[in-house]
């Protein structure tokens, strides 16, 4: 069985034992914003090609979609792309070209010499896409999840036509399952 870890320490908790994600996952997230508590329902999708048809359902109604890569894999980071398209082209929303996207670089933690994806590698892909959000993070030491979830959470509360009552928001994951292991 492929196991995985959470892509982000979402409940600040770091376990070895996850189960690979097959079609979709499901999780909620408390992010303060500007002194407001808003609650981020986030769908993990699996990269994987096999699952693409599942997207429809989970993509329809995002805010936000954040695409994770492994730093140490450069198969992931070059899927971001294809990722990315397939989103736009399944959720279809109002205004593709600007719709809200946040690019995370995960195991930072691993031995730097394992690095295959370059920070300004990233960097650049993250510019020339329309200046997305780009941050590198750890799911085993929390490094930068915080702050991650801080831009997804403001990314989406932007697109998101908040009612006053619903501070609900809907971020969308994609990241390779396949041997990722994030």
């Amino acid at each position: 069985m492929v196991t995985r870890k959470r892509i982000l320490k979402v409940n600040r908790k770091f376990s070895n034992s996850y189960k690979a994600t097959i079609g979709a996952d499901f999780l909620t997230k408390d992010v303060m914003v500007d002194e407001r508590m808003v609650t981020l329902t986030l769908w993990d999708t699996a990269g994987q090609e096999r699952f693409q048809s599942l997207g429809v359902a989970f993509y329809r109604g995002a805010d936000c979609c954040v695409l994770v890569y492994d730093v140490n894999n450069p198969k992931s980071f070059e899927n971001l792309d294809s990722w990315r398209d397939e989103f736009l082209i399944q959720a279809s929303p109002r205004d593709p070209d600007s719709f809200p996207f946040v690019v995370l670089g995960n195991k930072i933690d691993v031995d730097e010499t394992k690095r295959m994806v370059s920070q300004k590698r990233a960097v650049t892909y993250c510019y020339a896409k329309g200046q997305i959000p780009y941050f590198e993070t750890s799911a085993r030491d929390g490094a930068n999840v915080d702050q991650a979830f801080e831009a997804i959470a403001r990314n989406a509360q932007e697109e998101a036509e908040i009612d006053y009552f619903d501070n609900t928001i809907s971020p969308h994951f994609e990241e390779d399952s396949g041997g990722c292991n994030c």
